[in-house]
């Protein structure tokens, strides 16, 4: 009996001292999602490549702004939104203590202003997308006078650019086929 009891001393605890100590995470874990809104450009990426649906984007065009809403009940936490985020607005943070008191506490919510065409002057993109591609342009080689003159093309919605493009060809460039 005594023999059983060193042996037990010897070995020490085998449990956690959880909740009452931190629980130590393995390195590359994958928990919690934490999103930096400022980061964000409100270009869907991650939506679409969320599998479970735990991201949406509502664009409301009366108010001119797009929402993107996280919903930390649905996540499974796969990391797919933090590898095609553009500008790691997303990162999966070690933290996997998700507890709520209410439902509501496991949402997060951005709203992003939306740029107006030039031509017809309809909320279509996101004024933080267009400025991120303003700057990719500059960063790619284009100075910043040869970007600000196609500035315009971006801030035209597609509807407008389909009935410019289709105005600017001429009727003898389509041949009949029989």
């Amino acid at each position: 009996m005594f023999k059983l009891l060193k042996i037990i001393r010897k070995a020490g605890e085998a449990t956690e001292k959880y909740p009452f100590a931190p629980m130590p995470v393995s390195p590359g874990f994958r928990g919690k999602p934490e999103f930096t809104a400022e980061q964000c450009i409100a270009c869907a990426a991650c939506v679409v490549a969320c599998p479970p649906n735990a991201l949406t984007m509502h664009t409301n065009t009366e108010r001119g702004e797009r929402t993107w809403q996280l919903n930390l009940g649905r996540c499974i936490f796969c990391g797919r939104c933090e590898e095609v985020c553009p500008t790691r607005a997303i990162a999966l943070s070690p933290d996997f203590e998700l507890a709520v008191g209410r439902k509501e506490d496991l949402m997060q919510r951005a709203t992003f202003s939306l740029t107006r065409c030039v031509a017809c002057d309809t909320p279509f993109a996101p004024s933080k997308e267009i400025e991120f591609t303003m700057a990719l342009m500059v960063h790619s080689g284009l100075s910043e006078a040869e970007a600000e003159a196609m500035r315009p093309q971006f801030e035209t919605c597609p509807d407008c650019k389909r009935k410019q493009a289709l105005c600017s060809v001429e009727p003898e460039t389509f041949v009949k086929r029989g």
